[in-house]
């Protein structure tokens, strides 16, 4: 199973989920993809992936950004692999501006509210540190306005990294590496073999 993990104020309908979507569908695999929309309360989100999922060795997370703190969780929890994309390696440090009312980006008229017990719940499911690095596939913008990717090449230190120079946040050359994502992911044959 493929499960992607939105990031904050994302929703299934992020181009990245839809690509992914396209493409496992152009492989008669649809049914091994998932993307649940997850709730703002970072307990919850975790709750619904692992009770909508059976999570193990043969599963793979996709994270994007807020989505990649939560598939480190789980991976180091459930020992599936994770692909992370410009993940937030410290998401209550770097959400703390954005406390109080927020709107969706992929529909601005649903709104949320990010509370304070919010960043207490992501300061309570944070990895301190990676058990198993080749367990984890890292793509790294230098141009991601959002995040700093040295702070993500340094906490996935050890795991297969990619840092793609430039880019943005979103990862807008997603395409690029789909089929690398998918070959991490037992989906597609690795043609680094």
């Amino acid at each position: 199973m493929l499960i992607y993990l939105h990031g904050f104020r994302s929703s299934p309908n992020s181009f990245k989920a839809r690509l992914l979507a396209q493409r496992l569908t152009s492989l008669g695999r649809s049914q091994d993809f998932a993307c649940p929309q997850l709730p703002v309360s970072p307990r919850a989100a975790i709750d619904l992936v692992e009770r909508s999922h059976r999570l193990g060795p043969d599963d793979t997370l996709i994270g994007s950004s807020l989505g990649g703190c939560y598939a480190t969780r789980l991976a180091e929890r459930h020992g599936c692999r994770a692909v992370l994309l410009n993940p937030s390696t410290r998401p209550a440090a770097s959400l703390a501006r954005y406390l109080g009312a927020q709107t969706m980006y992929h529909d601005p008229s649903q709104t949320f509210e990010l509370l304070p017990q919010h960043l207490d719940e992501l300061a309570a499911i944070q990895v301190d540190a990676i058990t198993l690095a080749q367990r984890y596939l890292l793509l790294a913008a230098t141009g991601d306005e959002l995040l700093d990717w040295r702070e993500m090449v340094a906490f996935y230190a050890g795991a297969r990294q990619i840092v793609i120079e430039g880019s943005d946040h979103g990862l807008s050359d997603f395409a690029t590496w789909l089929d690398e994502v998918l070959a991490f992911a037992g989906i597609l044959p690795d043609q680094a073999d």
